[in-house]
């Protein structure tokens, strides 16, 4: 057998071998979780119970859709399920609190879309209540150029960051707790712990903001007043050796800058040039699943890594509920 067909060969064979005997419980069935969370279950195979819904009507539709698989109304009754090893919820934000307050008593593992809570005190009962495994879908810190650009950094010394995270109106819930999560949460994962130097509101739901972390200072705009259509988020980190440049998750460069003699910066003498890098990119051309917006959004391994740990077997933590406390600390001060 010849090398790319043994590597074809393994690698079916390491999907095949990887199985999650659960079972599981879902609580939710809106958008996100239909594009984003049951595509990643069902490609995995992790096997779901129950599927838990408000309505009656939508948990006959559900059962027609999901063969197999329990439609209820009642979360108490999974919860009372000694079989259900770890419930996944992506439900109202609103409701998120009460919901993993609930499965967190039951003592299974959580699985808790963001955001899990509403602020500091929510988190800390929360955390007080895990006696397992309980994890936040914070999915950018999955996303494989957040994780290269985090190993990168850690070798660099940082002199600066600045982030645009910019979208369309919000008027169907709260812009800092259901979009803002995701920026603040980001900084805080690459660069710890963080205080809020100066906080200038810029319109509806919209801030810019001026954060010093231990070995970093950034600036952030957080805005809700520009589109959808072309919704942004860009982070540029300015560090000894050059510019990294992290646009969308999708694409990961870094610009190393021409060295410097005397004070003299070589590029203006004609003798040095930058170098422009590419650490990470979405190349569209193959449909296979690394190339997908589920995996490189960080939605893949974040599914995947609650289900192996659940099971028993080593995995990342990446979104544990007491990692993200400075999130929330930047979350409060904006609220």
């Amino acid at each position: 057998m010849d090398l790319i067909s043994r590597y074809k060969r393994l690698r079916s064979e390491a999907y095949l071998k990887e199985t999650y005997a659960g079972p599981y419980a879902f609580v939710g069935m809106g958008g996100h979780s239909l594009a984003n969370l049951y595509p990643v279950i069902h490609y995995l195979q992790i096997p779901l119970k129950y599927i838990c819904v408000t309505s009656p009507g939508k948990a006959e539709l559900i059962e027609k859709k999901f063969p197999g698989v329990k439609a209820v109304t009642d979360l108490d009754a999974v919860l009372a399920d000694p079989e259900v090893k770890g419930v996944f919820v992506a439900a109202s934000p609103k409701a998120h609190f009460s919901i993993a307050k609930k499965v967190l008593e039951s003592g299974k593992a959580l699985f808790i879309e963001k955001p899990p809570c509403g602020n500091s005190k929510e988190l800390d009962t929360l955390i007080s209540l895990n006696k397992g495994i309980a994890v936040a879908g914070l999915q950018k810190r999955y996303a494989p150029a957040v994780k290269v650009l985090k190993s990168k950094l850690a070798k660099e010394t940082l002199l600066s960051y600045d982030l645009h995270y910019c979208t369309g109106a919000y008027p169907e819930g709260d812009a800092v707790l259901d979009l803002y999560i995701h920026p603040l949460d980001l900084v805080c994962h690459l660069f710890g712990e963080a205080e809020v130097l100066a906080c200038s509101p810029a319109g509806k739901d919209s801030f810019v903001l001026m954060l010093k972390h231990k070995g970093v200072t950034g600036t952030l705009e957080l805005s809700t007043a520009y589109s959808w259509k072309d919704a942004c988020e860009v982070l540029k980190v300015n560090t000894g050796h050059g510019l990294y440049t992290l646009n969308q998750m999708e694409e990961l460069t870094v610009d190393l800058r021409a060295g410097v003699i005397a004070g003299i910066p070589l590029e203006k003498a004609g003798l040095g040039k930058t170098v422009h890098r590419v650490l990470y990119a979405h190349n569209p051309f193959s449909p296979v699943l690394t190339e997908n917006q589920v995996y490189i959004q960080g939605f893949f391994d974040e599914i995947r890594s609650f289900a192996l740990r659940v099971e028993g077997k080593k995995a990342e933590a990446l979104s544990d509920l007491d990692s993200l406390k400075d999130t929330y600390r930047l979350l409060d001060a904006l609220k």
